[in-house]
């Protein structure tokens, strides 16, 4: 078998066949665009037993992986992380691409559960609707901050509420007070106000698409207390695939709610662990934060690990990892469902 670690970057993709030893058969250096893929694959084919290591570098590496994909071979993600590890422990020293797709190849041969390549689906298409969205979300209090020191120069005693700028009747407000001002900064308030009004109709519109599709792909996520569709969005555009990991265990250590073992001696403690994806920690600590403030289940399980002596923080770490793996459980319901539909359409 022979893998080829990949150093993938904007202009060209560099790639390093291995043994299985990790002794190093060959590189091959390409462009970075369907022509360039096609002259790697047809060097690559060279060699029958053959897989794919690619560095985890999304919007560097995806063409590559999906074309790879395309072609039916078989393709690994590798972590930044795992290939600097591979790097560092090498006998040569620097940094060039032959090397870091050397350390890529080398980090798959010593990695053996690491996660398959798939084409994308409509989970990236959420994902990609969330981050416009959360983009538009900043551009927009950047906006409104702008907007209040004009405001607060023209009218001081016309006092806006804290997150009430995008608001139609709040707007409507601020319309009539600048009306009576004449000048460059009111002429300058104008302009921001109605960039305010443009970007909270196209948050609005974003946000009904991403709810379309959050509720025909996870609908038992949907149900969970305190999971909103931005926060399910959130949660199925970072975990691309729940399918990819095979316990809640994995999961948990994925999107760090699970602590981490500290033995010292005979005596075994925890740490609170700070890694992982913190995009899907923050959704499953709002999802915590809504429990809490319902009184449902989630605040009953806070009283009680409160009563155990636990404090405040900690009892919601513990509700936090209680959450992921409801979640893992429902996403992959949802996973199930889906492609049990798919396999009724084909029959």
């Amino acid at each position: 078998m022979v893998t080829f670690g990949g150093d993938c970057h904007k202009r060209t993709h560099t790639l390093v066949a291995v043994d299985d030893n990790g002794h190093e058969l060959g590189v091959k250096t390409v462009s970075a665009v369907a022509a360039g893929h096609l002259e790697a694959l047809n060097w690559a084919r060279q060699w029958p037993e053959r897989r794919w290591a690619l560095e985890n570098c999304r919007h560097l590496s995806r063409r590559l992986e999906a074309d790879l994909l395309l072609a039916g071979e078989a393709v690994v993600q590798v972590s930044p992380k795992l290939m600097a590890g591979a790097r560092r422990s090498a006998r040569e020293w620097g940094k060039s691409d032959p090397i870091d797709a050397l350390a890529v190849a080398r980090a798959a041969l010593r990695e053996s559960e690491l996660p398959v390549a798939r084409l994308e689906g409509e989970s990236r298409e959420v994902k990609l609707l969330l981050d416009h969205r959360d983009d538009l979300v900043g551009e927009r209090t950047r906006v409104q901050n702008r907007l209040r020191w004009h405001l607060h120069e023209l009218e001081p005693s016309f006092d806006v509420p804290d997150r009430s700028l995008g608001r139609k009747v709040v707007i409507k407000q601020v319309e009539k007070v600048l009306a009576v001002h004449r000048g460059v900064a009111a002429d300058i308030a104008v302009e921001l106000l109605e960039r305010v009004r443009q970007l909270t109709e196209r948050i609005n519109e974003l946000e009904g698409q991403i709810r379309a599709l959050v509720t025909r792909l996870a609908p038992n996520l949907l149900e969970l207390d305190g999971c909103g569709a931005l926060s399910a969005a959130k949660l199925i555009g970072e975990t691309a695939g729940i399918t990819r990991f095979k316990t809640q265990a994995r999961f948990a250590m994925h999107n760090g709610s699970a602590p981490i073992p500290v033995w010292s001696g005979n005596s075994e403690r925890h740490r609170l662990n700070r890694s992982g994806n913190r995009q899907i920690n923050a959704a499953l600590h709002r999802i915590a934060l809504t429990q809490m403030r319902l009184r449902g289940r989630g605040h009953d399980y806070i009283q009680h690990r409160r009563a155990c002596g636990d404090t405040k923080k900690e009892a919601i770490r513990a509700l936090r990892r209680r959450i992921s793996d409801e979640v893992f459980r429902r996403m992959w319901q949802d996973s199930k469902s889906a492609t049990n539909d798919c396999a009724r359409l084909v029959a």
